[in-house]
């Protein structure tokens, strides 16, 4: 049985890639802000309270983790502001970095000890993210934090690959989810 432990799980991709694991028969880690109903039952552990931008916050769920295993760690939470150059919002732009960016690698180099060899990091990114495939412009801040994200996921794979651990850059497609303004469903 592989632990895994995913992040922003108390809804939309989180919560189905919570759902799929469990099925698989994995032991699985849900962390969240605020559990969902949803997320409660589906019967994994339930780790929430977690704001993956405050540094104590983090720490707290690292050292409720220590000593702990982990097979499969999945930098799921995100958000996402829709603006444009005529109406820019930094401080939205500052808090998307933070949790679209910041937020996974300050988890993933707290949890990295415990990542096991043979191991999986996968990081939910967007094409948004990308700079080829740009094609409408808008959406500034996402789309600068979801690039910062992949950045920082071909650094993590170099980083990590001496210790066996493999990283994924994921891009799900448009997924109609809270986040995106569809239901969810």
């Amino acid at each position: 049985m592989k632990s895994c432990l995913v992040t922003g799980a108390s809804r939309g991709i989180g919560l189905e890639l919570c759902r799929q694991l469990q099925q698989r028969g994995h032991r699985v880690s849900a962390v969240c802000r605020q559990a969902s109903a949803e997320l409660r039952a589906l019967g994994c552990t339930v780790i929430d309270g977690i704001e993956l931008t405050d540094a104590a916050s983090v720490a707290r769920l690292a050292t409720g983790l220590a000593g702990e295993r982990i097979d499969v760690l999945v930098n799921n939470a995100g958000i996402l502001a829709r603006d444009s150059l005529a109406e820019l919002d930094f401080e939205a732009m500052r808090r998307q970095f933070e949790v679209n960016a910041l937020a996974p690698l300050r988890l993933t180099a707290l949890l990295a000890p415990q990542l096991v060899r043979g191991g999986k990091l996968a990081l939910i990114t967007s094409r948004m993210g990308s700079m080829a495939d740009n094609t409408s412009g808008g959406y500034y801040g996402y789309r600068m934090s979801k690039a910062a994200m992949n950045a920082a996921g071909r650094s993590l794979a170099h980083d990590l690959a001496p210790r066996g651990v493999a990283v994924v850059i994921l891009h799900p497609g448009f997924v109609q989810t809270p986040m995106t303004g569809g239901r969810g469903d």
